[in-house]
């Protein structure tokens, strides 16, 4: 029998994480590294800095440079990281976009892209791994990022909460299906990080009071407070856990 701690060893697996960047992706792909797991890192923009720190973990690193939310995305990146690795065990669809306007003014291509690369990039994907799980008969997991916002429902970010709040409940529809295949679907929901999507919000001196002020914590969640929670989703210590919203929030959703 292993030991508690050997169960979240990810030696011999392959995690794809995409929007892996820069970020809550950089930060979540690094920790599946760490924990063992070679890494095909799905980002636009230049991943150079996290193959090295994952190459620095003892790991493979690979890129594929693609938008998850470009037609046919879901299938190239799934090959893609069969050709490097032969192999995927642990989706991380990380991949998002925020639009901030107030309800009369939101366009409807604000509406649609977000929905695009938050929601219906991440069914794909899921969809593209999943199948080929079940057709080989392999354990895999599936690690969707929520959001505060699938809880509740958020100021000027009314496709963002949308697109948050549908995902937990893919989450948990894909989760029904998947489970008795010995496929995990859950999902990790960051509070209020420090990353680019936040930006705004940290500038706005009033509204930076007003969230550090509703955080038990006392601070803004950096991406390294993902790195634990990822790699218990990741890994065999989460093997009985299917559907869950798991919250890493400095305790915002108890305030």
């Amino acid at each position: 029998m292993p030991g508690v701690l050997d169960l979240f060893r990810l030696d011999d697996k392959v995690a794809v994480v995409t929007g892996a960047s820069r970020g809550l992706g950089a930060a979540m792909a690094v920790a599946l590294a760490e924990a063992g797991a070679d890494v095909a890192l799905v980002a636009r923009g230049d991943t150079s800095p996290v193959e090295k720190a994952v190459k620095a973990c003892g790991g493979r690193a690979a890129r594929i440079a693609e938008d998850v939310a470009a037609p046919g995305a879901a299938g190239r990146i799934h090959a893609a990281a069969l050709a490097a690795f032969g192999r995927a065990d642990i989706l991380v669809n990380n991949a998002g976009i925020i639009r901030r306007a107030n309800l009369a003014e939101f366009s409807e291509a604000d509406w649609n892209e977000v929905l695009q690369v938050n929601l219906t990039a991440a069914f794909q994907l899921s969809q593209a791994f999943a199948r080929d799980w079940l057709v080989r008969g392999q354990r895999g997991k599936i690690i969707n990022v929520a959001s505060m916002l699938s809880f509740q429902g958020g100021v000027r970010v009314v496709s963002y909460t949308a697109a948050k709040s549908a995902l937990a409940g893919v989450t948990r529809a894909m989760a029904n299906e998947l489970a008795g295949a010995g496929i995990n679907v859950n999902a990790l929901a960051p509070g209020y990080m420090a990353t680019d999507n936040t930006e705004a919000l940290r500038a706005d001196a009033a509204r930076n009071k007003s969230i550090l002020e509703r955080i038990p914590a006392g601070r803004w969640g950096q991406p390294g407070d993902l790195a634990g929670a990822t790699v218990f989703l990741a890994s065999a210590a989460s093997d009985y856990m299917h559907g869950h919203i798991l919250a890493v929030d400095g305790g915002w959703l108890a305030r």
